[in-house]
């Protein structure tokens, strides 16, 4: 007994101490200047002494652990460790100077390092006196949903921790064309009779863009089975006929996009699906889209940049509209006409050649290759060039048609419905083929800033995911002209050669 308690006393007097020291350990490395001893980036700390939570109308301050880690008892201290173990390796192994801070700052990276818990653990009530209208249907919306949708408070709130310059969220937003009133303003659309490329006029507005005469021909849609990061619903490959049609130099810009939407702002008007007025002007006008939730541009900026957050409902009416004052007919590509145009020629897996493998960076193998990707950067904005945003159309290279960004930036919607295999249904020898005649979802070709090289190939597919794309808008029913969780998609138009082009054999 004597020398169980010559053993037990002293262990529970070190256990004591080691309790005593860690506790202290904890502290010590869990007040801000610590933090900011790895998070070295000015950035972070300017940002977070310019937001909501460090100025406050009480004066307490919000510190960096009341965000970034779980409460104390909902692991903490594991999660602590697991921070503190990955920051002190990223400060040992990293150049600062490469940090992009504003990739960092978006939703979809900035949820990964802010706990659910800790928005909870302070805002106990959601439901304060304050609060608009909207923000009550919005906070409604996640507590009855937030379990099952997997919501989160930054999703509208974003600029709560960093603040974010130009940032808005919740209610609706009225917005338009910015800047002084233009000198020039065109009355007419762009004339056009034969099948040349023309330069395509928006009447009353300053905005025109190019359309490319695209010939007619012969190629084989889809992707050998040995392709690199091939994937099932690129085949069975079919070599197809395409007739002869335009398509737009770039993706629809926010001016172009603007232009619609100043004239022809819903503003709460009553509209069917179909986005045609059923009010007093008669079902021949077009409705445009209602005011968006929040800032649809992600505050990356409007004018060159591709339109984003437009659901495909607002693409097509978008085409409608444009059909209607040009006196032409516009519309969404046909998958198979998206992929004509965007090969320009070439059977390869990107149309400026090149093996997706060797401009693939997946993988801690692909990582530490230091492979060539200057001419895949001279011609597609993705995820390792884009800066985590869109971009200009100046950035880049067009294809051998003329036609730029048809890969990467941003996806482009089809007016096809898509199917895994859709190509099945089709022939050899096929001209101009379509998609299934129903679905739930639309095709999307051309991949965006931020996927990677395999998923930019010509040949990848991928569709909508509407109920996704859709899930924080708080809005009862929720918009059918913008997507709350979507801003990687937009479209390119393209325009039929038929009498309102100059061919009156059509």
């Amino acid at each position: 007994m004597k020398k169980f308690f010559l053993i037990f006393i002293p262990g529970v007097i070190v256990g004591f101490i080691l309790l005593l020291l860690g506790g202290k350990a904890v502290r010590a490395t869990s007040d801000n200047e610590y933090c900011a001893s790895c998070h070295i980036h000015p950035q972070a700390t300017t940002s977070w002494k310019q937001s909501v939570h460090y100025i406050t109308p009480s004066g307490t301050r919000v510190d960096c652990i009341e965000c970034h880690l779980p409460p104390k008892g909902e692991g903490h201290l594991v999660a602590k460790a697991r921070t503190g173990i990955h920051d002190v390796w990223s400060k040992w192994t990293k150049d600062p100077d490469s940090f992009d801070w504003e990739a960092m700052s978006r939703l979809e990276v900035a949820r990964d390092y802010v706990p659910e818990s800790t928005c909870l653990y302070c805002h106990e009530t959601i439901f304060t006196p304050e609060l608009s209208r909207e923000g009550e249907e919005a906070h409604l919306y996640y507590d009855q949903n937030s379990e099952t949708k997997d919501l989160h408070c930054i999703n509208c709130h974003l600029n709560a921790g960093h603040y974010i310059e130009g940032y808005t969220h919740g209610g609706n937003e009225t917005f338009g064309l910015t800047g002084s009133t233009p000198e020039l303003i065109f009355t007419e659309p762009a004339e056009v009779n034969s099948f040349d490329s023309f330069n395509e006029k928006i009447p009353g507005s300053p905005v025109s863009f190019n359309m490319i005469a695209i010939p007619g021909g012969k190629f084989r849609i889809g992707s050998p089975e040995d392709e690199p990061f091939r994937d099932p619903d690129e085949g069975p490959s079919r070599e197809i006929n395409i007739s002869r049609f335009f398509m737009a130099e770039v993706e629809v810009t926010w001016d172009a996009y603007l232009a619609f939407y100043s004239q022809t702002a819903a503003e709460g008007r009553t509209t069917d699906t179909e986005g045609v007025r059923t009010g007093a002007e008669g079902v021949d006008a077009i409705t445009g889209a209602t005011p968006p939730y929040g800032q649809p541009d992600q505050n990356w900026g409007l004018g060159e940049r591709p339109v984003i957050s437009i659901t495909h409902h607002a693409a097509e009416t978008y085409c409608r509209w444009l059909s209607q004052v040009t006196e032409k007919s516009y519309r969404l590509p046909t998958e198979a006409e998206w992929e004509y145009a965007a090969r320009a020629g070439s059977d390869d897996p990107y149309f400026f050649g090149g093996d997706p493998g060797n401009y693939e960076r997946r993988g801690m193998a692909a990582r530490l290759r230091k492979n060539d990707t200057t001419v895949i950067n001279s011609f597609v904005i993705y995820r390792e060039n884009s800066s985590a945003r869109t971009q200009t159309p100046d950035k880049v290279k067009a294809n051998s048609f003329g036609l730029k960004n048809t890969l990467g930036n941003v996806a482009e919607f089809c007016s096809d419905w898509y199917m895994a295999d859709t190509y099945s249904l089709w022939t050899d020898g096929e001209t101009d083929p379509v998609g299934p005649d129903s679905g739930t979802e639309y095709v999307i070709r051309g991949g965006s800033f931020r996927n990677s090289a395999g998923n930019i190939r010509v040949a990848d597919r991928n569709h909508t995911r509407k109920d996704d794309w859709l899930r924080t808008d708080p809005q009862m029913p929720k918009s059918i002209w913008w997507y709350s969780d979507c801003f990687h998609v937009g479209l390119r138009v393209v325009c039929e050669f038929d009498k309102g082009t100059g061919n009156y054999d059509n």
